[in-house]
């Protein structure tokens, strides 16, 4: 991890045509600006990390669910 002293106005640039810029700083914590490329995703962190567990929430099923679809038949867990 890169760790940079920057001030209000100050700004950083990365390869592929990102820059982040502070916006403004305060006690209550520090704005940036992000301008990007049209096709790069920006995701705060919090939020890609919800988005990541939502999407493996979705493609488990639980197994009485699937017990439910298959019947008696037995059910192998492979994990």
């Amino acid at each position: 991890m890169l760790i940079l002293g920057r001030r209000e106005g100050d700004s950083i640039l990365i390869d592929g045509g990102i820059r982040i810029v502070v916006v403004s700083c305060d006690r209550g914590g520090v704005r940036i600006g992000i301008e990007a490329p049209p096709d790069v995703k920006i995701l705060r962190g919090e939020i890609a990390q919800q988005v990541t567990t939502e999407n493996q929430r979705a493609t488990t099923i639980p197994t009485d669910a699937l017990r439910a679809m298959l019947g008696n038949a037995p059910i192998e867990v492979v994990t």
